[in-house]
Parts: C-alpha cells; structure tokens; sequence
C-alpha cells in the first residue's frame, strides 16, 4: 500500500512539472500568495468578482488557443476587442431597442475577420503572423479615425449589464455575474469541440499538416475554422467590456498578447501540435493572479508587458527543454548501430557472408 502511495505521489509530482501540470501548480502557489496578503481575496464575493475580472482576457486565450494549436497565430484579436467595443459603444446608444441587432452585428463582424484571416492565410499561403498583423493595424487604424482617438459613445444600461452585472441576492456568494456564466458556457463548448474530431484534427494539423492531409483532413476548412473561432471569442470579450471597462479606443489594446502568453503559459506548445484548453484557461488565471500579486506588492505597471515577454520565453524554452529531453530515451531505446544487438546481427550477417564465400570458392574449386 505504501509503495502504491508513493507511486502515485510521483505521478503527480511529475504531472506538476511537466510543461502541461506547471501552470496547475504555480497557479495554487499565485492564489495562496494573493491570498496570504489580503485575507479577504478568498472570500467566496471576491473570487466571484476576481473571476469576473478574468473572464474576458480567459475567453480570448481560449480562442487563440484554437489558432496555435493548429500552429498559427492570430494578432488581431486586440484590434477586434477593441472594434467590437467601439461599435457597440456607438451604435447601441440610449435605446434599448437596439440590443440584439447590434449584438447580430458585431456577431457578423467577428465572423468576417475571421474568415478573412483564415482564407488569407490558408488558401493564398500568406504566413498568419503576417496576415493578423496587417488586419490588427488595419482595424485599429480604422478605430482612430472613426473616434479620433478618444472615448466615444455610452451604451445604454441594459447592454453594460451583460458585463457588469449579473444573479443578485444569492446566498453565500451574493452576485453570480453574468460574465462567470459566458466564460463557464464558453469553457464547455471549447472542451466539447476539443474532443470531437474537429478539434483532434486541429491538434493533428499543428503537428504535422501534411499527414493530416495525406489522413484524408481538410487543412484549409479546419484552419479557418479556428480563425473564426478566435475572432468569435474576440467578439465575446468585447461584449463584456463594454460593461466593465467602458468605451474608449485602448480597451482591447494588448490583447492579443496577454493572450498568447496565457496560452503559453498554460503548456501550449508555439508551432502547434500539443496542448488543450484547460490549460490555455488556467494559463489566463495564473497570469491575472500574479498581475493582481504585483498590484498589491506595489510593483508598477509599467513593467507588465516585460514581465509577459519573460513568461513567454521561459515557458518556450521550458516546454523546449522537457519535450528534448523525453525524445532522448526513445532514441537511446532504438539500439544505435554500437549497440550490442547491431553487434550480434552485424556478427551473424559477416558469418553468413563469409560461408557464402566459402560455399562459391568450393563449388568453383570443383568444377575445375
């Protein structure tokens, strides 16, 4: 019994450790600093509020894991955040009325800069990065000139309450936000995909497109699906920070990002491949954790896009170093050419050689 406990105590450990696990494990360690600090970050309104405030940057590292893993990027999802947030700022005004037309809109809007961004880059073989920053510089220099860089338009209240507000007058929790919902639903629907064939051949393409397209997989369709998906979760954030962020040109900005380094960070590997969407989840929350640490220990926010670029590196070459080193022993295992066993049937193939020779010298020795 005891040595079935230990077995499976290093199990876990190894899990913790592992490029996929670390994330779990400093995300533990980030919440019980926070915790540590302010005592009251653990009640049960806090982390509702906490998970509020995580929602929208958790919704984009989901879509933009659906990009990566497929081994692609998508740079324009900050740009479309913020678009998104400045049309509906705009177009909603004090009407009511205009909720779900506009909601319709912005819905189209996602899906066409995805399609755009997947069709580019699959079927005029223009590099990803290339296309999303061009369509990322594109829309926000569309946002500057139609707000001229300033905060524009004010919602009416019943949109701003998709973001802001939500159940009241529960028990224990007191608010269940309506944001908490939206990123819940958006978790299950990204886990459903992750495990239909949809999703496992996006992860068969990240790893090697051209098997998956000898498979019988249809690269350019899987792809741009996953564009849309990525803008779609754009979309989404957008919607919810108009409530909680208000309207103003710079709310998206960064974004995309945040969002790759909380893919990263969450033990998706960059070229796609391996990785999954909990992981991308957990990766976001980790990442907001230690950027609420670092509000409370005083340490400016200036230094956040260094810290992100830190993260970045660090997971990479981490995943780097452990996906290496666990390729080592299969090439150990496959018996170099000094191995012993080469050896033996090196051995048995001179024998076999030699008493061909033998064989052909008697023969010709007789005949003569």
């Amino acid at each position: 019994m005891t040595a079935r406990t230990d077995s499976r105590i290093q199990t876990v450990l190894r899990a913790l450790i592992s490029p996929k696990g670390a994330v779990y494990l400093l995300l533990i360690v980030l919440l019980v600093s926070v915790t540590a600090i302010h005592p009251s970050f653990a009640e049960p309104g806090q982390l509702m509020r906490y998970i509020q405030r995580v929602a929208p940057i958790a919704i984009v590292a989901i879509g933009q894991y659906f990009v990566i893993v497929s081994g692609e990027f998508d740079l324009s999802m900050g740009s479309l955040v913020t678009v998104q947030v400045v049309v509906a700022g705009t177009l909603v005004g004090q009407d009511d009325s205009r909720t779900v037309p506009v909601l319709l809109l912005l819905l189209v809007i996602g899906v066409l800069v995805g399609l755009v961004n997947g069709l580019v880059t699959t079927r005029l073989k223009v590099p990803s990065f290339i296309v999303t920053l061009g369509m990322m510089l594109a829309l926000y220099g569309g946002v500057l000139w139609w707000t001229g860089g300033a905060a524009t338009g004010n919602p009416a209240d019943s949109f701003r309450q998709i973001g802001r507000s939500g159940i009241h007058d529960l028990p224990v929790i007191g608010l269940l936000p309506w944001s908490v919902l939206i990123l819940a639903a958006v978790v299950a629907i990204a886990a459903w995909l992750s495990r239909r064939p949809f999703g496992k051949t996006l992860v068969a393409i990240g790893d090697n497109p051209s098997a998956a397209r000898f498979a019988g997989a249809s690269v350019q369709r899987t792809k741009t699906m996953a564009f849309v998906l990525s803008s779609m979760s754009a979309t989404i954030a957008g919607v919810l920070l108009v409530g909680y962020a208000g309207v103003h040109p710079s709310v998206g900005q960064g974004y995309e990002f945040t969002a790759i380094t909380a893919v990263v960070l969450g033990g998706v590997v960059l070229g796609g491949g391996r990785g999954n969407v909990w992981g991308a989840l957990a990766g976001a929350f980790a990442l907001e954790t230690l950027f609420t640490l670092l509000n409370f220990t005083a340490v400016p926010s200036t230094m956040r896009s260094a810290i992100q670029g830190v993260i970045i590196i660090a997971a990479v070459a981490y995943a780097g170093v452990i996906f290496k080193n666990r390729r080592a022993p299969a090439a150990v295992a496959s018996d170099p050419p000094d191995a012993p066993g080469m050896q033996q049937a090196t051995g048995e193939a001179q024998s076999t050689e030699s008493a061909g020779s033998g064989a052909t010298r008697n023969h010709n020795t007789k005949e003569n």
